[in-house]
């Protein structure tokens, strides 16, 4: 094909604006790059991809690359912009586990160098992600960071501990596989022609115009599960002592891994705009790490919608349980969950701080948890113990030790497929980027962590649905 006859590329000052790119020459200079692109024969998904890159580290982009001119002007407006990352008095931050890559490490760094820092804590779990790592804590004062709570906003862990006998699993295995296939959709549009009622819907939609305008695909989508990492999964709940108000022995437990979906999505990316555009002083590493002050109207919008996610991903939950359980004929004996990817207003240090925890989950003394291992491995159910110096807080999971992509090219179901069936678990669906080779060792993990929460009962999972 003739270099003038391929497709032009467009995206447009919104999309690139999300990005980072700041407006005026730079975002000139971005929307030609990316329609030339398209000419040269790049596709959509390849722009996107080393955009996404570029802005990551504008610094590493070669000198040939086709987006070199746009990454030279945003590091000349890194040095000029001001403050400078040097000159801002970094809050302190102390990290558990050494399984934990450079740049999530110098996330940490960057993001405890904002003017609102208080303290910070890296999780065992931890790794790259945008702005605030995956398995970040941060505190800052009387501010919210979206970006720092992430796109997800509230994804949220949730067992219930069924009154069925762990030595029926085995045999109910393809009941229990068919009740998942026939209550569950996966998949960033998935959701249900007949829809769920729950009283999340008759909450405060109205807010503003934009959660007035999300209301009814997140009705569309309530009591699905979006893809990637998100599952929901049949499994042995194993207490080696009474707790939980249940006695010592084996129990079949379902676990489910999901958000806020569609709306999370949308509000947590148009506050993260909203953020970028009140703060054109940070040079391109703190982008993804703009805050909107608490006292102002973008900051009190946020805050309300943020916590109605919460509501809505919890609702989330109690939707595939409750219709998992009626298929099923079950009951629950008990229900554990928690948050991650969310902000809380807590006192530290006999301070006021709002606390963003990305990949990360709160336990103060007490409080009771989940830590997932992956679709292979053991997760536990877990107690905290309020370590102060990690913000009372653990470690969402294992955490990935592949990015997705360096998965996919790497790894193979044949390996796989023979942990899987070594552990005896029936896989109905999930991407090869979520297969356990991609994730870290649970038990060096939980080993790194002892310090920050207690160990109430073991889950192995056996019958798995993810998205694919």
């Amino acid at each position: 094909m003739e270099w003038s006859k391929r497709k032009v590329i467009i995206l447009n000052r919104k999309k690139l604006s999300k990005l980072g790119i700041p407006n005026g020459t730079t975002m000139k200079t971005a929307i030609r790059l990316v329609a030339q692109a398209g000419q040269k024969g790049m596709k959509k998904r390849d722009v996107d991809l080393a955009l996404t890159a570029m802005m990551e580290d504008p610094g590493s982009v070669p000198a040939g690359d086709h987006f070199a001119p746009l990454a030279r002007m945003l590091v000349a407006g890194m040095e000029d912009s001001s403050p400078k990352i040097s000159d801002l008095s970094p809050a302190s931050w102390r990290q558990w586990g050494t399984d934990i890559g450079m740049t999530a490490i110098q996330q940490m760094n960057t993001a405890c160098s904002l003017p609102v820092a208080v303290q910070g804590a890296l999780m065992p779990d931890a790794h790259q992600g945008y702005g605030l790592p995956i398995g970040g804590v941060l505190a800052v004062e009387d501010a919210v960071i979206p970006y720092a709570v992430g796109s997800d906003i509230a994804c949220r862990m949730c067992m219930t501990v069924l009154d069925m006998p762990a030595a029926d699993l085995a045999s109910r295995t393809e009941e229990l596989g068919h009740a998942l296939e026939k209550e569950t959709v996966f998949g960033g549009g998935a959701g249900f022609t007949k829809r769920h009622e729950h009283k999340v819907l008759d909450a405060d939609w109205g807010g503003t115009k934009l959660l007035a305008r999300l209301k009814d695909k997140a009705w569309q989508q309530l009591g699905s599960s979006g893809g990637g990492n998100h599952f929901v999964e049949f499994g042995v709940l194993s207490l080696a002592q009474p707790d939980l108000g249940l006695a010592a022995g084996q129990y079949v437990a379902l676990l489910s891994h999901s958000g806020s979906r569609n709306a999370g999505n949308t509000i947590g990316q148009h506050y993260s705009t909203v953020a970028r555009e009140l703060h054109p002083e940070l040079p391109p590493q703190l982008w993804y790490l703009a805050w909107l002050d608490l006292q102002s109207e973008p900051g009190q919008e946020y805050w309300q919608a943020m916590h109605l996610m919460g509501e809505y991903a919890q609702a989330n939950h109690e939707v595939i349980h409750g219709q998992l359980l009626k298929r099923l004929r079950a009951k629950g004996l008990v229900t554990v969950q928690n948050h991650h990817n969310f902000a809380w207003r807590e006192e530290h240090g006999g301070r006021q701080v709002i606390v963003h925890r990305k990949g990360a989950i709160p336990a103060h003394e007490g409080q009771l948890g989940i830590i997932p291992g992956n679709m292979a491995a053991a997760g536990y159910v877990v107690r905290g113990r309020g370590y102060p110096e990690a913000l009372c807080s653990a470690a969402h999971g294992a955490g990935r030790r592949l990015s997705r992509s360096v998965a996919k090219k790497e790894l193979g179901w044949g390996e796989a497929r023979k942990l899987l069936e070594q552990k005896g678990v029936t896989l109905l669906s999930a991407g090869l980027d979520e297969t356990p080779l991609a994730y870290k060792n649970i038990q060096e993990v939980m080993a790194a962590q002892t310090d920050l929460v207690d160990i109430v009962a073991r889950f192995q999972p056996k019958v798995v649905k993810m998205g694919a």
